[in-house]
């Protein structure tokens, strides 16, 4: 009787061996997304196990877990942010596409397994460095569209690393190449898909910026080791009347949560604007979550603002829902706006403000319910000297306000 019972289980678990889709082969993986009809941003990728992989831009070291197959397709989701990408799985190879359907944008998207590197060189040595800063003014012919920045490189051989920083925050983790005279440069995070290109002398650059395959603008560049961009602090400002920052948002639980309530009374506060599918504002959120957690005992109080363009409500809490589980903030995040993550509509919700012109932006508040200072953009890790620079202010201000 007992031999009678075993064959049918094992013929059970054979049967859901054979029809167990085919998993990612382990090792690493090169990555195109087809953003024009002759350019390609590349990135690379190590599968670990059957669900898990590591995403690599720089430095930056992406742990992704959120894997699931079905046939011969795999989704994989990115961490805290909406895109993912769906792909037929067919030998060592992967075709589809990268979606984000909060902004209706799909990218093509392919993979090979085994190739390590970024982008390709044709030329064996480069014939330019591009290390050292670089001042630099994107969509230079648009008045409605230009806007400044300052490139931070550093070249070893032909690999090139850095970021652009703007007025209102940086494009994060770059890599690449140089490439004769040709500078190539990616970034992939599940949110932002970046490629530069640009022709590049002693002293000068010439080159195009792709955001996936919705954007595409030209920059020119100057080697200016002395450049800075404006204060952060100085482009943000209440207007004229204005001494204190006023809100009423909900909290996924449905609370109305204003500055007046008690656990913000007699405390340093930090409200800050943002929004979930930012990676400057995750980099933010990282750091804040982290300081906030190692000064709890302390009279400080975190709030942030979520304005967010997923299409209705419920999305948007699970948006913010991911972030906060992803990253363990504990301070609370309010639904400020959903549907849209226009400024123009953001400062209608904050009137006090000349403008919201960047996400992130933080608003430091003293105990006596003061704004003291708006703080545009982030400067997150990929920045280096800037990002070690704003936690040193960040702390010797907040650390001000506290002893008031």
């Amino acid at each position: 009787m007992r031999k009678l019972l075993v064959l049918p289980v094992l013929f059970l678990i054979f049967a859901c061996n054979l029809n167990r889709p085919e998993a990612l082969m382990e090792g690493v993986w090169r990555a195109e997304l087809q953003i024009t009809d002759t350019e390609v941003l590349p990135f690379t990728f190590e599968v670990t196990s059957r669900d898990a992989l590591k995403i690599f831009n720089a430095d930056e070291v992406i742990m992704v877990t959120d894997i699931a197959y079905s046939n011969d397709t795999i989704v994989i989701k990115t961490p805290v942010f909406d895109g993912y990408i769906e792909a037929v799985i067919k030998n060592r190879t992967l075709n589809g596409k990268f979606i984000k359907e909060g902004l209706d944008r799909v990218v093509p998207f392919t993979a090979e397994m085994g190739k390590k590197t970024r982008f390709d060189v044709t030329i064996e040595n480069p014939s330019q460095n591009v290390s050292g800063n670089w001042e630099t003014v994107f969509s230079p012919n648009s008045e409605d569209d230009k806007y400044i920045a300052k490139g931070v490189f550093e070249q070893k051989g032909d690999k090139v690393t850095g970021t652009f920083l703007t007025t209102t925050g940086d494009y994060r983790y770059l890599e690449g190449v140089m490439d004769g005279d040709t500078m190539k440069l990616s970034t992939f995070d599940g949110a932002h898909a970046f490629l530069f290109t640009a022709k590049v002398n002693d002293s000068t650059m010439n080159g195009t910026f792709y955001s996936g395959n919705h954007w595409e603008e030209p920059f020119i560049a100057k080697r200016n080791d002395h450049y800075e961009l404006p204060s952060a602090n100085e482009l943000t400002f209440l207007n004229e009347g204005y001494d204190a920052l006023e809100f009423t948002f909900p909290d996924s639980e449905g609370n109305q949560i204003s500055l007046n309530d008690n656990r913000f009374k007699n405390k340093v506060v930090v409200v800050q604007i943002m929004g979930t599918w930012c990676p400057n504002c995750l980099d933010e959120s990282k750091y804040y979550s982290e300081f906030y957690n190692s000064n709890a005992e302390k009279d400080i109080e975190f709030v942030a603002l979520a304005f967010e363009y997923a299409k209705t409500e419920e999305k948007a809490f699970k948006s913010i829902k991911r972030l906060k589980d992803n990253i363990g903030i504990q301070y609370p995040i309010l639904l400020a706006q959903y549907g849209t993550s226009s400024k123009s509509r953001a400062q209608e919700k904050l009137p006090m403000l000349n403008h919201v012109l960047s996400y992130p932006t933080s608003i430091f508040i003293d105990k006596k319910g003061k704004v003291r200072k708006i703080h545009t953009g982030f400067n997150g890790p990929a920045t280096g000297d800037k990002f070690r620079e704003f936690k040193t202010e960040f702390t010797g201000f907040v650390q001000e306000l506290l002893e008031e």
